[in-house]
């Protein structure tokens, strides 16, 4: 019996009356468990069950060459480029020694080396911050949330850039660099450009003149021009619109121009999300008495946000993404190091390149792939509450 046309037979009602219950009847074996499965999705009919096979083989076709490239002919220890030569007509794969001899300097960039264990509380501190206030049933989650903008931050900053009164020499930002920079830089961008653009686009529904035209064009300055226009403004043009004794340092700069570039585009998607909520619910809370700031932070925005998660989501997950950009202003993020350690004369080989650039895919996969599916989960999360309330 074919897959179509064991999915196309349906049981035929019963036209006669009986007085015991029929048996349950078992489906048939080609409707469920894995071969229902394959029936139903990949081989419905004959069209599809040929392009299925076409798909299949090729997904079989790339995936067997990079298992081979990357783990059966890979180069998984040595010290130079000679681990990674092919020798005697033999095939080399990834050149994994390569990534073990520069991890290091991956992750940290040029910071010095004796003091990169304040590297590593700060990501364990934020590690344990930020997941108490992703974990939607956490308790104590104000308390979470007063950690992630205010503890995590100042803790960050202290322990990276040093305070001599406590004992932490001074690092400054120019010795920053690696896996470092793009973390900090994504979580600093991602968790100030949502309340901004909260800010923003409640500001470009107001009823006053000067605020409403004063928060599009913070809007639409930014989304008018590309991310790396908004980097050279922010290093070259900033310091030009701020007394000559004050100088923000680099980082500064990138810091406050990539906040304002994502804040723009969260900003339209938070108004679109405030324009999908019915006017009644402006209505009845007004009818409780409730004030503007109260209406929003209570009832308004929660419906709002809840419909713009997806897009919040892709937006950070791009922010995290273009955090590589950030080369071009002089500032050695972890796609920066990448490019900086396979141009070493030590490590010159025909799969170093190709190595590095997969280690560099498969960690921002890692990490936008998680984000994705998180946002997925909240969004699932809070469909499942909307029907439990209806």
């Amino acid at each position: 019996m074919s897959c179509v046309s064991s999915l196309q037979e349906q049981y035929l009602p019963a036209i006669y009356a009986q007085e015991e219950p029929h048996p349950p009847i078992r489906a048939p074996q080609q409707n469920s468990g894995v071969i229902g499965w394959l029936c139903r999705n990949l081989f419905p009919s004959w069209g599809q069950s040929l392009i299925s096979v076409v798909v299949l083989s090729l997904l079989a076709w790339i995936g067997w060459y990079m298992v081979k490239f990357l783990l059966l002919d890979a180069v998984w220890s040595g010290e130079n480029r000679e681990a990674c030569l092919p020798t005697n007509g033999q095939t080399v794969g990834a050149c994994w020694a390569f990534v073990t001899d520069r991890l290091q300097y991956f992750i940290y960039g040029s910071y010095p080396l004796e003091q990169r264990w304040r590297v590593n509380l700060v990501f364990l501190i934020g590690v344990i911050c930020i997941g108490h206030a992703l974990w939607l049933e956490a308790p104590l989650k104000r308390v979470g949330l007063a950690g992630v903008f205010i503890i995590v931050p100042i803790g960050s900053f202290v322990l990276l850039s040093g305070w001599e009164t406590v004992g932490l020499p001074t690092v400054p930002t120019s010795r920053w660099g690696g896996f470092l920079v793009t973390i900090v830089v994504a979580t600093v961008g991602i968790v100030a450009a949502l309340p901004v653009g909260i800010l923003l686009a409640l500001g470009r529904r107001s009823h006053l003149p000067v605020v409403r035209l004063l928060s599009v064009a913070l809007i639409e300055l930014p989304r008018g021009v590309p991310l790396v226009t908004v980097l050279f403004m922010a290093n070259t043009m900033l310091p030009l619109f701020l007394p000559a004794n004050l100088n923000p340092d680099k980082l500064l700069r990138a810091l406050i121009g990539i906040s304002f570039f994502a804040a723009a585009y969260l900003a339209e998607i938070v108004r679109g999300g405030l324009q999908a909520v019915p006017r009644g619910q402006y209505e009845a809370a007004a009818g409780l008495g409730f004030g503007y700031w109260r209406m929003m932070g209570l009832i308004i925005l929660p419906q709002a946000l809840k419909v713009a998660v997806p897009n919040i989501v892709s937006i950070n997950i791009g922010l995290f993404k273009d955090t590589s950009l950030l080369l071009i202003v002089g500032i050695f993020d972890f796609l920066s190091t990448i490019e900086t350690a396979r141009t070493d004369p030590r490590w010159a080989a025909p799969t170093v390149s190709t190595t590095g650039y997969g280690f560099a895919a498969l960690v921002y996969f890692l990490f936008c792939f998680g984000m994705s599916r998180y946002g997925a989960f909240t969004e699932r999360r809070l469909a499942r509450d909307h029907l439990r309330e209806r």
